[in-house]
């Protein structure tokens, strides 16, 4: 299928690394111009070389994104490399690798997370926004979470962010729908990543599975039920999440907005 996004041109933010590397990839194979954003440079300058390398169109800026100052900059220089950015994907933020419990979580901790995931979002959003209304046509796109919808009992400056998320994903797109802009999120499950494998083995290894070096399926089949009841009884790939992003930046998605599409498995018990 055509996903008609040739020469459109995309910011994902977190592109480094993780997800927001695969989309940046896809939507690049796609035929987008795609600009990875990072923090650290040289990740980033990786990502947009090997994308190069494969016939696709990057560029690379960098920024933090809770400084403002910052995000001012990345966007004027996004612009000036790849021209108004018609595609922004909110994928920055995380947990920022801790996980608080109620017990000892801080208010710190609360703020860094909203400035981190929200704000961030917010930054960038308000900044390419003007023009994507002055062109009628645009597509946001906010990397969520499960967590936000269904909340652990830990992490929960995490879950309480991805929550604000979806309700600033809904309202924005009420607000813009008749400027030709769509407006979603996105929430992936539990999804494979470097980190999550290397877990998974850890856990394998505890159980006295050999040292944690069994092929992935036999891991993935032992541990994932420790973790969660998917009902697909596999956890999600990267390419998964980033094709679903692919198809809501398209042309072909203009009839979807305010929607918090879940990529999980079935694990959600819900509609």
């Amino acid at each position: 299928m055509d996903l008609e996004l040739q020469g459109k041109r995309a910011l994902v933010t977190g592109s480094s690394k993780g997800i927001g590397e695969a989309i940046a990839r896809t939507l690049a194979r796609e035929g987008a111009i795609v600009i990875v954003h990072g923090r650290d440079r040289e990740s980033a300058e990786r990502v947009a070389s090997s994308i190069i390398a494969q016939g696709g169109q990057a560029h690379v800026v960098i920024g933090n994104l809770t400084q403002d100052d910052a995000v001012e900059r990345l966007v004027a220089e996004a612009e000036t490399l790849a021209g108004t950015v018609e595609i922004l994907v909110n994928n920055a933020g995380g947990s920022g690798g801790v996980k608080e419990s109620w017990e000892n979580t801080q208010l710190s901790s609360w703020s860094s997370a909203y400035d981190r995931n929200v704000l961030a979002a917010l930054r960038v959003t308000t900044r390419v926004l003007p023009k994507m209304r002055q062109t009628k046509w645009g597509r946001i796109i906010n990397i969520s979470s499960l967590a936000a919808t269904l909340p652990p009992p830990t992490g929960p400056d995490y879950s309480a962010c991805k929550a604000a998320m979806n309700a600033m994903t809904a309202s924005l797109a009420k607000a813009v729908a008749a400027d030709g802009i769509t407006v979603n999120a996105v929430s992936p499950g539990t999804i494979r990543s470097a980190a999550l494998e290397d877990r998974f083995r850890e856990v394998a290894k505890e159980r006295g599975m050999g040292d944690g070096d069994l092929p992935w399926k036999e891991i993935e089949r032992a541990v994932l039920p420790m973790f969660a009841q998917v009902p697909l009884g596999r956890v999600g790939e990267l390419d998964e999440i980033a094709n679903m992003i692919a198809f809501l930046a398209s042309p072909l998605a203009a009839y979807i907005t305010g929607i918090n599409l879940r990529i999980d498995g079935g694990l959600s018990p819900s509609l």
